[in-house]
């Protein structure tokens, strides 16, 4: 089976998760394709495939005779898509792109234009995975996990290609920070891993963002605005005067590469309680710390004017760059370099504007960079994957398996 009939096999099972659910895994429709997957598995002839308590599913390649002693690797991707996008009934189709302005929907009149677009100019004769536009498509990342089934389909029907012990895992709720916590490491057995959950093809990526999540709590006196007159506090233009002093180009809409950015994603109140929440990112750590103290600066000047007590910071560390865990170990960004030229990609080192189970999964004792999927424009509507990318990175992780195989000589 190709790594195109399986994505489309499994983007047409609705996979999102949610960041208000305490459920493990946070919805119950993700096991429906863990099961799937790991009855797959179990077909394919890996040992141990299975769909854990926790919806992560797992299974193990043996290592090629004469290759037992060789570290063993990890391939992960993650089954969920991203909430806050339109998930259910994806309409996948396989376009050829001719240039110019692509129709995703005729009759709602939902295009993708290279002005909005650029990189569809580099697409101009491929075939593309596309949605109607009405949904996110969910090559994040299920564009990873056909790519992974794919290369061990290919593995086992090639015995002559030698190769070390593989330990697959497939997470649920990646989107929501959560994937990373259902890997039991000592269950997957692994000395080192990739995550196969990033962008174009050819990335790869080894640094990501320092994160914390800051949640800022506004408490006002409310009364009678006819009677307000030093006596009115009110919690939302509070939390308005604390949105102004934020810088404002620190924003993720002027920021790019290696710049950090504090990121507005909720604000709700009244005048009685408002309540903001924010993401701070930074690839630095000592500029990461500085931003965290900005806003209890923010907080701090507020308090003064306001009273104490008044604003109310809750910060919260999320994940933390990868880079200090993974190059240590250079023979992991060597290995996959060489796996993507081997299939004829250049690779390319980039940063993650972002976070992946990979970083996580790194300081929890498991060495992860991250490699690309092929895809473009995850959690949204304008999502796609060019059909050459899903056949090319199936080849780069074949490559990539039995080239560690080979030891720091490959």
């Amino acid at each position: 089976m190709t790594a195109l009939e399986r994505f489309l096999r499994y983007v047409s099972y609705d996979t999102q998760s949610s960041e208000t659910s305490q459920d493990t895994p946070s919805t119950p429709k993700q096991r429906l394709l863990g099961a799937e997957l790991a009855r797959e598995l179990q077909a394919l002839g890996l040992e141990g495939a299975h769909l854990a308590e926790n919806g992560a599913v797992y299974a193990w390649l043996p290592a090629s005779p004469g290759k037992e002693g060789v570290p063993v690797l990890a391939l992960l991707a993650h089954l969920d898509t991203a909430p806050r996008v339109p998930s259910e009934h994806v309409r996948a189709r396989v376009v050829r792109y001719q240039g110019g302005d692509l129709v995703l929907n005729q009759e709602q009149g939902i295009t993708m234009s290279p002005a909005d677009f650029p990189d569809l100019a580099d697409q101009v004769g491929r075939e593309l995975v596309v949605t109607d536009g009405t949904t996110l498509l969910g090559a994040d990342d299920k564009a990873g996990v056909a790519e992974i089934l794919t290369a061990l389909e290919t593995l086992l029907a090639h015995p002559e290609l030698p190769h070390g012990r593989v330990a697959v895992c497939i997470t649920p709720d990646e989107e929501v920070g959560r994937g990373a916590g259902y890997v039991d490491l000592d269950k997957l057995g692994a000395a080192f891993g990739y995550t196969v959950d990033g962008g174009p093809l050819g990335e790869l990526e080894y640094e990501n963002f320092n994160a914390a999540e800051a949640e800022v709590l506004f408490h006002g006196v409310n009364i009678h605005p006819g009677e307000g007159k030093n006596k009115l506090r009110n919690a939302s233009l509070m939390a308005a005067q604390f949105i102004a002093m934020v810088p404002p180009a620190e924003a993720p809409a002027h920021t790019e590469g290696y710049e950090g950015f504090y990121h507005l994603c909720t604000m709700e109140g009244d005048e009685s309680l408002a309540r903001l929440q924010w993401l701070i990112r930074d690839h630095d750590w000592d500029s990461f710390q500085r931003r965290k103290r900005t806003l209890e600066g923010i907080a701090f000047y507020l308090e003064t004017r306001y009273g104490l007590g008044t604003v109310e910071v809750k910060l919260t560390d999320s994940y933390y760059n990868m880079r200090e865990k993974v190059l240590p170990h250079p023979q992991l960004l060597d290995w996959a370099r060489e796996a993507f030229r081997r299939a004829g990609v250049e690779p390319r080192d980039v940063p993650i504007r972002g976070g992946t189970d990979g970083a996580q999964l790194s300081w929890r004792g498991l060495p992860c960079p991250n490699l690309s999927t092929g895809g473009y424009h995850f959690h949204g509507v304008y999502e796609y994957i060019p059909v050459q990318s899903l056949e090319t990175m199936a080849q780069v992780l074949v490559h990539l398996v039995t080239g560690a195989a080979q030891g720091e000589n490959f």
